[in-house]
């Protein structure tokens, strides 16, 4: 059940989420592995995002957000340890390709982070009413 308070910003979050994982696609193919890898963890992040709305509960900082993913998603087995793990990933990939300095995130990463945020958008809209 989700707050009828944030629904609006629920679906708004699942849609940027999916648009996040299209630009990583786009980033990828025209070879821009940083952004690509950034734009995956986004993803997840937008959908994890709408699944703490759905419980009430917003952040401000990444490092917050990641520790609620944990506590209120992961340790409560609404989603699979290996979501978190790849969050976690997908977070350091991010911060690399965002502010790395001489490090790059290389092509096959940034492979397996888009379809690591295809698999976590989709495990989070299981957790959300079919209609956002």
């Amino acid at each position: 059940m989700t707050l009828p308070l944030f629904e609006s910003e629920i679906k708004a979050n699942l849609e940027r989420a999916e648009q996040s994982i299209l630009a990583a696609k786009l980033l990828y193919e025209a070879e821009h592995w940083d952004f690509a890898a950034a734009r995956a963890y986004y993803a997840a992040f937008y959908a994890a995002s709408a699944a703490l709305l759905g419980q009430g509960r917003e952040y401000q900082k990444h490092s917050g957000f990641i520790a609620a993913v944990h506590k209120f998603l992961v340790k409560t087995g609404k989603l699979d340890k290996d979501q978190g793990k790849n969050l976690n990933w997908m977070f350091e990939l991010r911060s690399i390709g965002d502010d790395g300095d001489t490090r790059h995130v290389p092509r096959e990463e940034a492979g397996k982070a888009i379809d690591a945020a295809r698999s976590f958008v989709e495990a989070v809209k299981k957790l959300l009413p079919p209609d956002g």
